[in-house]
């Protein structure tokens, strides 16, 4: 009997949103409960990745690894927290990008070298798997790395933890230091061996990464709020093009790539939590300015705000301060329908979207409404919710987004559609209000969205928006779309002559008032 995965299936799922790629979370704290402090930061970054959960702990001779598919509280229990013990941890919440969502795709993997075990998470999706492939045959023919795309595939980070593992005649961070150059796409790579913790990310630095301190020890993580958890204090991003070591000998950091900044302006949107920082910037105020912009784009004359719960509430807000309308709840959302081991009876699969929203209909009834929801991906979910809407007795439904439209899949970790699937690929804004059934439509525009950011435009990547890629899509997508793609203009290349590679590790002058260890030698 085939075991449940817990999933609800795109039929079942009301809410059509864009799946939240990966997270990561590792942390070296001799003394501490490193297996305990993984598991509260993986639950903190449970958002961006629900399919499987892992966690591999080391106690200085030897790695465990345990991982299964589910949330981080279903597949760990105290009793298997309490078997690993160590000094440092890996930790993995995964949504598939890339490879089939079953468990051997479940991370962080592992691969046992001549002189030590490799153990890696990654957050990301890279897009010249063909390539790594070709070399990783070319150092071993021998290798087995099945096909991507099929069923029984592994994926893009299994490649990486093999090519690496090619090298093992070195220490792994100087093995790392041979195959990261040659990476393309987006990664942010948690990985260990028995005694080093590693981190490090893509020169574009598209998928977040930070560093934190504790008070006996190191924790990197995807966003800032695992560190929040585990009660470490935030230190600094982890630059793009940087990967940094962490041992009894110190905190060591190497440039093995020049930066070429384009972070994801959809991490602003939705993927991030709202108690992160990205770059300084909080998430939540950055939801509530675009959520000002888009009321002073797209005025209208409405009794009340009201947002999709929960990732429409920050720009809610903004709309309801910028704009003078009273802001109220008109929505109940059920937050534990996403995860579920019943199935639904045809019956309640015929309710849709009331499987986790319900109108409040006192709040509702008779009001002009300004709906605001975070993006638009096919159309579904947004036609359902305002016919729900007009049944619960609103006089108007106005439905505002906090992002522009998205036209362009991401190739870079989170699952978009095909752009066939895209409903603002194909159609006006007139054309897609009336699709949906709204009275009025209003997107941000994408210098609303990129001015609450805070940051120059040509350091984020917008590809979803406008269909310029920092990076060049895998071949695979052209053939599919048959048509070039924008690639954003002086790209440094990403592939360095292994040789150029200097293979230490330097101190961190940007740590300040951090002791680090002196210059030295890969330990």
């Amino acid at each position: 009997m085939p075991r449940p995965d817990g999933r609800l299936t795109a039929e079942l799922d009301p809410q059509e949103k864009p799946q939240d790629e990966c997270g990561v979370f590792g942390v070296w704290a001799p003394g501490e409960d490193v297996s305990k402090l993984t598991y509260y930061g993986l639950y903190a970054l449970q958002h961006r990745g629900q399919e499987s959960a892992g966690i591999a702990v080391s106690n200085g001779s030897q790695i465990m690894v345990f991982k299964d598919m589910g949330l981080v509280s279903q597949v760990f229990d105290e009793g298997t927290l309490s078997s690993l013990q160590g000094d440092l941890a890996i930790g993995h919440a995964r949504y598939s990008t890339t490879g089939a969502s079953v468990w051997n795709n479940a991370q962080p993997t592992f691969r046992a070298s001549t002189n030590y075990g490799i153990t890696l998470g990654h957050n990301g999706n890279l897009t010249n798997t063909d390539q790594l492939e070709a070399w990783l045959h070319e150092r071993r023919p021998a290798e087995e790395v099945p096909h991507k795309n099929s069923m029984d595939s592994t994926n893009d980070t299994s490649i990486v933890t093999a090519l690496i593992a090619t090298y093992d005649d070195l220490p792994l961070g100087q093995a790392a230091l041979q195959v990261l150059p040659h990476l393309r796409g987006a990664f942010s790579l948690v990985f260990m061996d028995e005694k080093t913790l590693y981190a490090a990310r893509d020169p574009q630095g598209i998928r977040p990464l930070c560093l934190g301190r504790l008070e006996r020890g190191w924790v990197v993580a995807s966003e800032t709020c695992a560190l929040d958890i585990v009660g470490a204090s935030f230190v600094r991003e982890i630059e793009p093009g940087e990967c940094i070591a962490i041992d009894s000998n110190g905190l060591r950091s190497k440039r093995f790539a020049d930066v070429d900044r384009k972070g994801c302006v959809f991490e602003y949107v939705y993927v991030a939590r709202p108690d992160s920082t990205i770059y300084g910037r909080s998430v939540h105020e950055a939801r509530v300015e675009v959520g000002r912009a888009l009321a002073r784009e797209h005025p209208v004359e409405a009794d009340l705000v009201m947002p999709v719960p929960a990732s429409g509430v920050p720009a809610a807000i903004g709309y309801a301060q910028e704009s003078g309308i009273r802001y109220a709840e008109g929505l109940v959302k059920n937050n534990y329908v996403g995860r579920t081991f019943i199935q639904p009876s045809q019956t309640i699969r015929q309710l849709g979207i009331r499987l986790k929203l319900n109108p409040l209909r006192h709040v509702i009834e008779g009001k002009r409404l300004v709906v605001v929801d975070d993006s638009i991906v096919r159309g579904n979910t947004q036609r359902a919710l305002i016919r729900m809407l007009r049944e619960a007795g609103a006089a108007e439904v106005h439905v505002r987004i906090s992002s522009p439209p998205v036209r362009w899949p991401c190739f870079y970790g989170i699952d978009f559609s095909t752009r066939a699937e895209l409903i603002a690929s194909g159609l006006a804004v007139e054309d897609i209000c009336r699709s949906i059934g709204a009275d009025t439509l209003g997107y941000v525009s994408l210098d609303g969205l990129v001015a609450a950011t805070e940051r120059p435009k040509e350091s984020l990547c917008r590809a979803c928006f406008d269909g310029v890629y920092p990076i060049e899509p895998p071949p695979h997508a052209l053939e599919l779309f048959g048509q070039d793609f924008g690639v954003s203009p002086n790209q440094p290349p990403l592939l360095i002559d292994p040789d150029d590679v200097h293979h230490t590790f330097t101190t961190d002058p940007a740590l300040h008032g951090v002791q680090l260890a002196d210059d030295r030698p890969e330990a």
